[in-house]
């Protein structure tokens, strides 16, 4: 039975995860949007820099008692997920907009999310698919104005990063030690990230500006951002898990009202009530589950 603090606990991971998520975004369409980086590099920097700073922090941290020593942190077939993810994520930006991949990219993680727990044999309510449908459906409202026919390559790598993050997702919700478990799935990417620089080196495009936003991607809005996410997924079930990322397009908008002087518009007011309203309609439904 989950107690109140554990509760409280899982809303405020979920929370700081999904403003990490949003926040990498940003910097992510930053860097590529202008060509400070290219999108291997920018891969390539992002995903290093996160083995790197585990590597700082796992030196501070005690190691695990010897009951729990065999026990394997993270998994090559997670860091294969975080790989693609990450790689397909970058080169779909290159040539969609922000609204088209995101409509892409979460649609995909809802598709792959629910698929998944329906083959567990986990059946949504009726109220958990209309949550579902409102929570979507706001995000198309917020991102219709800059919606463009997406190129077929785009939509096709942003589709398979979407299905690669809701992989990954999966398979943290039964994290023991996400920090560990992270560092590993970070560690375990290095030789993908060595092929991909062989592949791509002729082409690479760096500048210093470009390395230190992928560089605070991956440090932070990844690293750390993907180590709270598995800590939220122990008190979210796989549903919930889905819907509540639909807010990070919301989240990244209302940081641009915050830091950047954004307009607040009519059309952000209601795509947050409505992707909000079908998060909170999943939510109460799960809830009352859990209490029948």
């Amino acid at each position: 039975m989950k107690t109140v603090n554990t509760y409280i606990q899982t809303i405020g991971f979920t929370i700081t995860a999904l403003v990490a998520f949003a926040a990498n975004s940003v910097l992510c369409r930053i860097a590529l949007k202008d060509d400070f980086i290219d999108a291997s590099s920018f891969t390539a920097v992002r995903l290093l820099s996160g083995v790197l700073v585990f590597l700082v922090l796992l030196s501070f941290k005690r190691k695990p008692l010897a009951s729990n020593g065999k026990r394997k942190a993270g998994s090559w077939k997670a860091a294969l997920m975080l790989f693609v993810y990450a790689i397909a994520f970058s080169y779909a930006y290159v040539s969609l907009d922000t609204g088209t991949g995101a409509l892409v990219l979460f649609g995909a993680v809802q598709l792959t999310m629910i698929a998944t727990s329906v083959l567990k044999g986990k059946r949504l309510h009726l109220a958990e698919w209309l949550g579902v449908l409102i929570s979507f459906s706001g995000l198309a409202y917020l991102v219709y104005p800059t919606l463009t026919t997406p190129s077929l390559s785009g939509f096709m790598l942003m589709g398979l990063s979407g299905i690669a993050w809701g992989m990954y997702t999966s398979f943290g919700r039964g994290s023991i030690d996400p920090m560990r478990d992270t560092a590993s799935n970070f560690k375990y990417t290095v030789p993908f990230v060595a092929v991909l620089v062989l592949v791509t080196f002729p082409a690479m495009n760096i500048s210093l500006y470009g390395v230190v936003l992928a560089v605070i991607s991956g440090a932070f809005a990844s690293a750390l951002g993907y180590t709270i996410w598995y800590s939220a997924l122990a008190g979210l079930s796989e549903i919930e898990a889905a819907v509540v990322q639909l807010s990070v397009p919301v989240i990244a908008a209302i940081g641009g009202v915050l830091f950047v002087a954004e307009a607040i518009s009519m059309r952000l007011v209601l795509a947050c009530i409505l992707v909000l309203g079908g998060i909170f309609m999943v939510l109460i439904s799960r809830w009352k589950s859990a209490k029948r």
